[in-house]
């Protein structure tokens, strides 16, 4: 009885997980083209990189029209989806439930709930434009490193990823260089093409408007 028990809590789990996937990535598709913006939720308005992100994303949403994607909490995920809120645009969250911290931005327009973290994070790069990663901790690390492995594997095709904030990755990028690449060589000094630091929001709408639709077509190869 335990081992049925067990197993039909497995089978409705992974019932779960399949549905996850497949409304995530048919629901983000709608949205096209488009930019994901990733960032911690400890940096919260009146932070500068709170207001730089929030002027970043209105301006990709005002003047290229794309909608602006991102986790939907708080901090610098309600700083983008508030920039595209102001301009007009579609500012979509998709969300996670979690037991504290995590609770839906007020700048959201349409929002994708999520139980589990993958399929959170495929959804969230299946069919973007371009990836913006804003200074965080953890969390978006993890996001960052799953991204330029999947193209570094070419899992999946490449995309602009842009490291919105040098003061934040600069340091970030010495230890890739200094320990990963020259050290142990655990990574190749090709692979740290695969992102930009950037500071100036012209250059990044630049890299945006000519970047490849995708709309998921080269996404997990």
């Amino acid at each position: 009885m335990q081992d049925n028990n067990e197993r039909n809590v497995e089978e409705v789990k992974l019932k779960m997980i399949q549905d996850e996937f497949h409304n995530g990535i048919e629901t983000v598709r709608k949205f096209n083209p488009s930019v994901t913006f990733y960032g911690s939720t400890k940096l919260t308005e009146g932070h500068p990189y709170y207001e730089k992100v929030r002027n970043l994303s209105f301006r990709i949403s005002k003047e290229l029209g794309y909608a602006v994607l991102s986790g939907g909490g708080p901090g610098i995920m309600e700083a983008a989806n508030r920039g595209a809120f102001e301009a007009g645009g579609k500012s979509v969250g998709l969300t996670i439930k979690l037991p504290n911290e995590q609770f839906t931005n007020p700048y959201v327009t349409d929002e994708i709930p999520f139980n589990f973290f993958f399929t959170r994070q495929s959804s969230m790069s299946y069919s973007t434009e371009v990836c913006v990663f804003c200074p965080g901790g953890f969390g978006t690390l993890n996001e960052l490193f799953e991204v330029l492995t999947l193209e570094q594997t070419n899992k999946i095709g490449r995309i602009p990823v842009i490291l919105f904030g040098s003061e934040f990755w600069n340091p970030i990028e010495k230890v890739i260089e200094e320990v990963l690449c020259k050290k142990y060589q655990t990574v190749s000094e090709k692979d740290t093409k695969i992102y930009t630091i950037m500071d100036d929001e012209n250059e990044i709408l630049d890299i945006i408007k000519n970047s490849k639709i995708r709309n998921g077509e080269d996404s997990l190869k």
